[in-house]
């Protein structure tokens, strides 16, 4: 290392040169040192033992150490002030520390002074001769900006800068335009923490001092969050990022709300094993009983036969090949070609009851655009649904004198060649011991007065109706808990208000996710498919489009609105692998978490399957459609009529409501006189087909009983809560994003009486006129306008729940009940599928309703495999109690 320093004559001002020698340990003359410390009594300068302490210090915070060159004594005199050069150094850093100190600096500054120091340290290895220079001037030059209060009066005022190459002035001026250009080169550092990129324009976060956002993002991606309101919190520390790091992490907030005690997890369990019991006794009866005729089969006691284990995995779903129903234990099954028949077939076999469950062609005529629209068909063909449009001959199939089944001919799958053995998956008594288990904890155990009255309030709910409907907030738990068990058993729907105001606000809006799908890397995301909800048909669309469409709305040539909805997006089963953030975003603010929660739910039967057991894909799932709040009745963004297999949750997370202009509702009333022409004109043909002589003034009488569907844009019907029919007033009110209609489970033969009978009043693909019923409801075929709500009123009695669900609320949907939706608005929903102990029966009746349907329907596999929940929700729940108690 050189060793050189330029040095001033304090008495003259004048610059003097001096030499100074290579690598030599530094000694000074003791009339230096006392003549110094004479000084620092009176004029206020540092000694050398205070700057050897100052120098220790520094080194002790892993400043970098180096060696201390002595000066030649030829080359010094008894009145120059000899500095060493890390003595100027340390008094630059000390008055760094007390300048940041007095007003509360940002450290950065220092790095960048402590940083300007070590470059200047590195020019002066140029050379071994150089001017000096005043302790002042090296501040000022490398550290700017730096107090110099910490210098004596005298020294301030007895120095003065002389450069080699050019003079410095020290004034104000040039102090301003450093610190200016020292800021614009630590901006120039800065990245936004959204984009990532070097920005100019930032907001720093002044809780975390870490992140900053560059204004263009904050505008882009954070339009509800102010400026300032970042600048006190970003959204990083608020745990509302949705850059692409942040909105591909899981596990940055608590999903779980509350943390259940021992005591409330006692209770939970022992109402879940005494709701679970009976349908587990019936399990064990079924499976006794099938036990008993194979028995006599065999020619032995019932408690003598050994039933082999058949080969299965955990990893694998079991199906019987005639009614496609889950098979969990208990089944028979064909040596030769594997035929499997579970046991309900095997009594219906036995009682001659087996349905036939031969396949079923969809065919709708495809008359053109022209026609969608209100014009006349094209010459007619076929779009065909499945391939295979043979139905399955009618073979009688019978059983044996003895009881046992042969394999089925070839026509049903079978060989027709070996009897049918019965075979066990899980171990032999497993279930039957299981049983006894449970009764003999639930003896063990005290029962608990609430759950008697719980228990008794939903046994005693039949032919009992309330035509209130139940919503509560998430203020009070245990007080929310219970009356929505109260409700819930009663089958009733239950809304619960304001579930976004407990999350962390992370955006819903679609383009965010799409981005966040987009930068995943695995999925091409350009293009995406959706439903035409006028035709009902799949089309492929840019995914900018939709999303524009999404906020801006589309129109055909025509005018009419285009309504879209995404079909099963994002494209996989998987939305907490692709959407983990947001995946735990709304599984924190899911409402009644012991139901409602897909990985840890206490009373969710859908998380009681052990590890290595395939789960049913429960959700969570988004549903993005466009919405207006005028109904058309034809090609309105709904979710038609059906009927889930399990309980739903479901909470709308984002609207955008799209205005019509005053153009496009004239053309809009002038569509629809066209389709009320058609509609008028194919009932005729109907009638006329079928043989029924109506004159043109009787059709117009009916015609014109008729309401207008849909009505002005800036009127929206729904019923009243005690079933009388309204016009609700949108001015100055918030109005929903979806129109739900949730009908009683009582009510469903009759509904499915109405759907028949007016059945070709409907359309469905290519709007064609609804042809073939094969199920009302299962079908997904029927969407009931308000006018078929009236007439459905009038000629049944029959009157659905129908509310406007709010941004932010939560909608629980019973099993069993069928309901329909239509967007109000441009909506993303988020549902979640859960099995709830109170709706075990109806899950029973709708996996027996599906065994019934053809095999290419599209709502007949078991996916949810119900009966193999319970015996492993009773299994774990027992085992929790047990260790509990």
């Amino acid at each position: 290392m050189i060793a050189d320093r330029g040095r001033f004559n304090g008495l003259t001002g004048c610059g003097t040169q001096i030499s100074l020698s290579w690598n030599v340990t530094k000694k000074k003359n003791p009339n230096i040192i006392h003549s110094e410390n004479k000084r620092k009594g009176n004029g206020g300068r540092f000694s050398t033992r205070r700057t050897k302490n100052l120098i220790e210090s520094l080194e002790d915070e892993e400043f970098p150490k180096r060696r201390q060159n002595g000066i030649d004594k030829r080359t010094t005199s008894l009145e120059e002030d000899v500095v060493d050069e890390w003595d100027e150094e340390a008094v630059a850093i000390m008055n760094i520390k007390a300048r940041n100190k007095r007003r509360k600096l940002d450290i950065d500054e220092e790095a960048i002074a402590i940083m300007n120091i070590k470059e200047r340290s590195k020019s002066r290895k140029s050379g071994s001769v150089r001017t000096k220079r005043n302790h002042l001037e090296v501040m000022e030059k490398n550290c700017d900006p730096i107090d110099a209060s910490g210098l004596s009066s005298s020294s301030l005022t007895s120095s003065s800068s002389v450069s080699s190459s050019s003079h410095l002035k020290c004034d104000g001026s040039s102090r301003d335009r450093c610190t200016k250009k020292n800021v614009e080169a630590k901006r120039k550092n800065l990245k936004c923490h959204q984009c990532v990129k070097a920005r100019i324009s930032v907001v720093p976060c002044l809780k975390c001092k870490d992140k900053v956002y560059c204004t263009r993002c904050i505008k882009q991606w954070y339009p509800n969050i102010s400026e300032e309101e970042i600048a006190k919190q970003c959204p990083f520390c608020s745990r509302n990022c949705n850059c692409s790091i942040c909105l591909h992490s899981s596990g940055l907030i608590k999903t779980s709300k509350r943390d259940i005690t021992d005591e409330e997890k006692i209770k939970h369990l022992q109402y879940l094993i005494e709701s679970l019991r009976p349908f587990m006794k019936q399990i064990c009866k079924i499976q006794k009983q099938e036990t008993e005729v194979e028995a006599d089969i065999q020619g032995l006691l019932a408690s003598k036969v050994e039933i082999p284990e058949t080969l299965s995995y955990t990893d694998e779903r079991v199906y019987c090949d005639h009614c496609a129903t889950s098979i969990f234990d208990l089944h028979r099954s064909c040596p030769k070609c594997s035929y499997e028949l579970c046991l309900s077939c095997c009594k219906e076999i036995r009682e001659e009851s087996l349905s036939s469950r031969g396949e079923v062609a969809y065919q709708y005529r495809n008359r053109g655009p022209g026609y969608i629209h209100g014009g006349d068909p094209l010459p007619e063909s076929y779009l065909q649904e499945t391939a295979n449009n043979q139905a399955e001959p009618s073979i009688l199939w019978k059983a044996n004198n003895d009881g046992s089944i042969t394999c089925p001919p070839k026509e049903m799958g079978g060989c027709c060649d070996c009897r049918l053995e019965l075979k066990r998956i899980l171990p032999a008594g497993w279930i039957s011991n299981l049983e006894e288990k449970a009764l003999q904890m639930l003896s063990a155990c005290r029962m608990r007065q609430w759950l008697r009255d719980t228990l008794h309030r939903g046994a005693s709910r039949e032919g009992y109706f309330d035509d209130s409907l139940y919503s509560t907030s998430n203020d009070d738990h245990e007080e929310g808990l219970s009356h929505f068990q109260t409700r819930w058993a009663k089958g009733e729907p239950v809304i619960v208000k304001n579930t976004l105001a407990d999350s962390s606000g992370l955006s819903w809006e679609p383009m965010v996710m799409w981005r966040a799908l987009c930068e995943n890397g695995s999925l091409e995301m350009s293009e995406v498919k959706a439903i035409d909800c006028l035709a009902g048909c799949e089309v492929e669309i840019n995914t900018r489009q939709f999303f524009k469409g999404y906020t801006e709305g589309r129109t055909y040539k025509n005018l009419w609105p285009e309504m879209l909805k995404l079909k099963d997006w994002p494209p996989s089963d998987k939305f907490d692998d692709l959407l983990p953030r947001h995946c735990d975003e709304f599984i924190s603010m899911l409402p009644l978490q012991e139901y409602t929660d897909p990985r840890s739910g206490i009373l969710n039967l859908a998380v009681k399957l052990p590890p290595g057991v395939i789960k049913p894909d429960l959700g969570p799932k988004t549903y993005i459609a466009y919405g207006i709040a005028e109904e058309l009745g034809r090609g309105d963004s709904v979710t038609k009529l059906h009927c889930d297999l399990s309980d739903a949750v479901n909470i709308l997370t984002h609207t955008a409501e799209v205005a019509l202009s005053d153009a496009q509702i004239a053309e809009i009333e002038k569509l629809k006189m066209k389709h009320k022409a058609q509609d008028e004109k194919e009932r005729l043909e109907r009638d006329s087909a079928h043989g029924i002589q109506q004159g043109f003034d009787a059709a117009k009488t009916a015609d014109q009983k008729d309401h207008n569907l849909g009505g002005n844009v800036r009127n929206v019907y729904r019923y009243e809560l005690g079933g009388s029919i309204s016009e609700a007033s949108t001015s100055g009110k918030e109005t929903g994003g979806a129109l739900w209609d949730i009908f009683r489970r009582e009510d469903v033969p009759k509904l499915e009486d109405y759907l028949r009978k007016y059945s070709n009043e409907f359309r469905h693909t290519y709007c064609s006129p609804v042809e073939e019923v094969i199920h009302p409801i299962h079908d997904q075929s029927f969407y009931l306008t308000l006018e078929h709500k009236r007439r459905l009123k009038e000629e049944f009695g029959v009157i659905p729940w129908t509310f406007e669900q709010k941004l932010g609320e939560a909608v629980f949907i019973p099993a069993g009940c069928p309901h329909q939706v239509r967007n109000l608005k441009s909506c993303t929903k988020v549902a979640v599928d859960f099995v709830s102990p109170e709706n075990i029966k109806e899950c029973l009746r709708l996996t027996e309703e599906f065994r019934q349907l053809p095999k290419n329907h599209r709502a007949r596999e078991d996916k949810l495999e119900i009966k193999k929940m319970i015996i492993y929700a009773v299994e774990r729940a027992v085992n929790e109690l047990s260790e509990l108690i």
